[in-house]
């Protein structure tokens, strides 16, 4: 019989014990960390949206509603949702809050 080269059953399934068990470490962290970037998304378009309403106060001498403000240009989107999908407003007063 030809002395042939390859890999046992054995050796396979210790490959496939040891990709298993890195996939169980990393799996846990990737699904904790996407509750930082979303909060963390939610915060930046936060500061942009204040910074837009600081614009149109500048420029109309007004607080405006997300609606003006996508009208006007300084938005692209005014669906005034983080992308999360949390809810802002923008106050009277044009403070930018998040609605839980």
């Amino acid at each position: 019989m030809k002395n042939q080269k390859g890999f046992t059953l054995i050796e396979m399934m210790i490959v496939l014990l040891v990709i298993s068990v890195l996939l169980i470490i990393t799996i846990p962290n990737i699904s904790k960390h996407s509750t930082n970037i979303n909060t963390r998304g939610c915060e930046a378009y936060i500061k942009m949206v204040e910074a837009q309403v600081q614009a149109y106060k500048i420029d109309k001498n007004a607080t405006p509603t997300f609606t003006q403000l996508e009208a006007e240009g300084y938005l692209k989107s005014a669906e005034g949702k983080c992308p999360d999908g949390t809810a802002i407003q923008i106050s009277p007063e044009g403070m930018v809050t998040r609605t839980p």
